[in-house]
């Protein structure tokens, strides 16, 4: 059975750094492109950061660019997400999906497969 599983969420004071890992079973990585999304209470959900399957990375949201990083270790069949400066606007539950193929998006139909999310509250 497919499956994405996230971690590392919770709460940091503003300019804090988190890392959120999400890690798959039923199925490897390598093939797949993964993304981030987030969604803050009232909010849709948003593509914030991508890496396709030959590790080139898109960053969607220009507020992000320099503070979050995605990166993939296909040998643990884990993505991560590494959040740094951290601000109360951050806060959100935050969720990996996975689609087959090559090309990155931030448009969640794209995505076949979701983990349950985690939830980071950036508060002092």
């Amino acid at each position: 059975q497919f499956a994405l599983v996230e971690s590392g969420g919770g709460l940091v004071q503003p300019g804090g750094s988190l890392r959120l890992s999400c890690a798959a079973s039923g199925f490897t990585l390598d093939t797949y492109t993964m993304g981030w999304f987030r969604q803050a209470p009232g909010e849709g959900r948003e593509g914030i950061l991508c890496v396709n399957t030959i590790d080139y990375k898109t960053t969607y949201v220009d507020s992000l660019k320099g503070r979050f990083t995605i990166s993939r270790d296909n040998a643990k069949n884990t993505v991560y997400l590494q959040m740094n400066s951290l601000k109360p606007e951050d806060t959100a539950v935050y969720y990996c999906a996975a689609v087959k193929g090559l090309l990155c998006s931030d448009y969640a139909p794209d995505y076949d497969y979701w983990g349950q999310g985690t939830q980071v509250t950036v508060s002092s």
